[in-house]
């Protein structure tokens, strides 16, 4: 028997390769099918199965497009509805992979279908179970992600993973290894631990949700203080439902290259939006204008999922060989629409002597310098509220990021205010900042190291918590 976690950072995503006797089943599989492919050809392995836990809404799944390079059978738990051609597995069916067993158990709660796979080795012990999103390491998976059409509450739902959890979770032994599908990071449990994997028994006494306690403790527990799901998330679940482009399509129509004369009459049509993909610490220095920053280098694909709309066409600015992992990481959370890129990057357009923008960068003392002379001096903060709640400077306004996909919140920032930008290190800032610049707001400046070089200076600044963060 082996098995392998293929973890994704940027996405906090777990998938699994799981194969004995020259048998292979991949639970979960990532829209970019080609790793799975490459192990199984090493391991002179055949693809049997590939498990779905549910219909993912943080991520595309590769389920398609491994299916048809490989012959694997789709499978999915009870309560599944898709026209898609998949196996709808029954509540306790076993599968065969070489000398081992997967016996799926139904865990409705995080959404409908929701199930659970429990590995059993060849001697028929139980020994792992894949859980997708409804145990996580030290959460469970958020309740409130009913899908369209279908009638129930997050309380609803909540009640149902409590039952979940009871009858199929905790009667498990405690040396079983619990494989979840997301780690820390992920949107899709309220505080996930940092551990990509435990045991059951980790869980059961280290999980708040694996505690006595009432049914009703347990919907409150689960549902109080989660945050608003990314816009993506809906987005992404009615893919998986119904289908989608193959990748190599996708690469093919976002692999072409422009010039910049022909990138430049690209922008003209008001269905483009360009998105520069370099380090957010080049960008600042100068970046195409109108362009939003969203750098590869951090929690790239969540954010250009949160952020960026999907019925646009996006044309691409990246660093020189980054064109294809860009256009592969936001396929991953179901972009397809790309008319191309810019052939020479950014530096291209720079040697070609057209217009340039740029963010001013000034470090945390300077603002500190500011603050006391300066009426008209306004300081956002983009990180989340709860980051917010639990400490920003006394005259700092709270933007989140993700709410600046509606741009009336801006509204009320005046083009005579000096707007000092910040979040937690320097990302989020930055791709905030771009998206007030395209909204023409230009009297910018970007705090380098955000929240965590405000806080090395405390003795400088006036910073206070929120009253609900206090208790």
């Amino acid at each position: 028997m082996f098995i392998q976690q293929l973890y994704t950072g940027c996405l906090s995503e777990a998938a699994y390769y799981i194969e004995s006797n020259g048998e292979a089943a991949i639970i979960d599989p990532m829209r970019d099918i080609d790793e799975y492919l490459e192990i199984a050809n090493k391991r002179k392995a055949t693809i049997k199965y590939i498990f779905e836990t549910h219909f993912h809404a943080d991520f595309i799944s590769g389920h398609l497009d491994l299916a048809a390079a490989t012959g694997a059978t789709i499978v999915y738990g009870p309560d599944t509805i898709t026209k898609l051609s998949v196996h709808i597995a029954k509540d306790g069916e076993i599968f065969s992979i070489g000398n081992i067993t997967i016996e799926v158990l139904h865990t409705p709660g995080h959404t409908l279908e929701s199930s659970c796979f429990l590995l059993k080795d060849e001697n028929k012990n139980a020994h792992a179970i894949f859980t997708g999103d409804t145990l996580f390491v030290g959460d469970v998976g958020r309740p409130d992600l009913a899908q369209k059409g279908e009638e129930l509450t997050m309380h609803d739902l909540a009640g149902m993973l409590y039952d979940s959890l009871q009858q199929k979770i905790m009667p498990l032994a405690n040396h079983v290894i619990m494989y979840p599908a997301h780690g820390a990071g992920s949107s899709c449990g309220k505080n996930l631990g940092p551990e990509t994997y435990s045991t059951i028994g980790e869980q059961k006494q280290t999980n708040y949700a694996l505690q006595p306690q009432t049914k009703e403790e347990f919907i409150k527990a689960v549902t109080e203080g989660l945050a608003t799901p990314p816009q993506y998330f809906p987005i992404n679940a009615k893919i998986n439902k119904e289908g989608y482009d193959s990748l190599d399509k996708i690469l093919e129509n976002g692999l072409q290259k422009f010039s910049v004369t022909a990138f430049k009459e690209k922008m003209n049509d008001d269905n483009i939006i360009v998105l520069d993909t370099r380090p957010a610490t080049v960008f600042t220095q100068g970046f195409i204008p109108h362009s939003i920053s969203i750098g590869l280098e951090g929690r790239f694909a969540e954010w250009a999922g949160s952020i960026l709309p999907f019925n646009k066409t996006l044309l691409l600015v990246t660093e020189i060989g980054k064109e294809k992992e860009t256009l592969i990481r936001l396929a991953r959370v179901g972009f397809e629409k790309f008319a191309g890129y810019l052939d020479g990057g950014f530096n291209a357009w720079k040697n070609a002597e057209q217009t340039v923008d740029m963010i001013i960068d000034v470090e945390a003392d300077e603002l500190a310098m500011d603050i006391p002379f300066d009426e008209s001096l306004v300081v956002v903060d983009v990180r989340k509220e709860t980051e917010y709640a639990d400490g920003h400077l006394k005259q700092a306004i709270n933007i989140p990021l993700g709410e600046m996909t509606d741009t009336t919140v801006l509204a009320d920032l005046e083009d005579n205010y000096n707007i000092y930008v910040h979040c937690a290190g320097g990302y989020r800032s930055v791709i905030a900042a771009s998206i007030m610049k395209k909204e023409g707001i230009h009297n910018l400046r970007n705090i380098i190291g955000g929240w965590n070089k405000i806080k090395e200076l405390k003795d400088k600044f006036e910073i206070e918590k929120t009253i609900e963060a206090l208790n």
